[in-house]
């Protein structure tokens, strides 16, 4: 199966337009067999991007464990600054690169394509001792390139530093504050732009407002943007919802993490059928921008 593929900014790395994020098989505490399946029947089907973080509880491990032997098959992506405890943060210089370090031992492998911060705050970037830690990772030949993944005010001073190759930003149809607050900033300095959250978690789902803290947000935005293509067949709004995300210019690749084998393949079957039309991308972006509020800011 071929996959359409993109310059991820001035990095020099093509990825593919959809790749997999791994925090559900961490948090959904997958088994090492499942993970093996699902990340295999990926790289032949023609994924070659694994986004994960250190603080996706086991993700690290069983990516390590069921692809380390194809690692030229694919660009591997980590974030650091936090441990095993998600709320607990890590953002001192030793703690960043004790947690690339660590990475690299539960990747099960000698470097990374790309090592993020993971959404810290401005005040902890414009320390400056987290991004040296990065920095000094990559000259070591730790990682190849160093990026930030966040959003709102955080990103742009990301971004304006001009220390970084990379954004990761919440961009669906949802979440569209990055569309004029950060994405052309990043495009203006050759940026690689990695999408999360392409499909809005599908929070459209749910009957009544989720008991999942992560998804609650975008579900009561989805309930007064009233899109009319998340009213029926679910398929065809995750269709619509990554297409919109992929359209979005400046975005390279979009993550969608999954725990069940066979999910990415159907993902990459719904871009088979081409790109969303521009009048439909249009109607999207003017509901958003009639019904959007200041509160609406993109989510870490």
């Amino acid at each position: 199966m071929s996959m359409e593929k993109r310059m991820l900014g001035n990095t020099g790395m093509e990825v593919s337009v959809l790749g997999f994020g791994g925090a559900e098989i961490g948090f959904e505490d997958a088994s090492a067999d499942n993970v093996e399946r699902l990340l295999m029947a990926a790289l032949d089907q023609g994924l070659n991007i694994i986004d994960t973080a250190e603080c996706y509880l086991g993700s690290e491990e069983l990516i390590g464990k069921a692809v380390s032997h194809r690692r030229d098959d694919f660009y591997l992506f980590t974030k650091a600054g936090h441990g095993k405890d998600p709320s607990i943060p890590a953002w001192t210089y030793e703690e960043v690169t004790a947690s690339i370090e660590q990475s690299l031992k539960r990747l099960k492998v000698e470097y990374l394509d790309l090592v993020q911060l993971h959404s810290c705050g401005e005040d902890i970037l414009r320390k400056g001792d987290v991004i040296r830690a990065l920095q000094d990772a990559k000259a070591k030949g730790k990682t190849r390139f160093v990026g930030y993944s966040g959003d709102s005010t955080a990103a742009v001073y990301a971004i304006e530093s001009g220390e970084f190759d990379t954004l990761q930003t919440s961009v669906n149809i949802a979440d569209q504050e990055a569309l004029e607050l950060t994405l052309p900033k990043a495009m203006a300095r050759g940026m690689g732009v990695i999408a999360k959250r392409p499909i809005a978690n599908v929070a459209w789902r749910y009957k009544a407002k989720p008991d999942n803290s992560y998804h609650q947000e975008y579900w009561e935005r989805l309930q007064e943007l009233k899109y009319d293509f998340v009213n029926g067949d679910t398929e065809h709004a995750v269709e619509v919802a990554l297409k919109f995300t992929l359209t979005v210019p400046g975005v390279h690749t979009a993550i969608v993490g999954t725990a069940k084998p066979g999910r990415w393949k159907t993902n990459a079957n719904l871009l088979a059928s081409g790109e969303i039309s521009k009048s439909k991308f249009a109607k999207i972006r003017d509901r958003w921008d009639k019904t959007a509020k200041e509160s609406w800011v993109g989510q870490n």
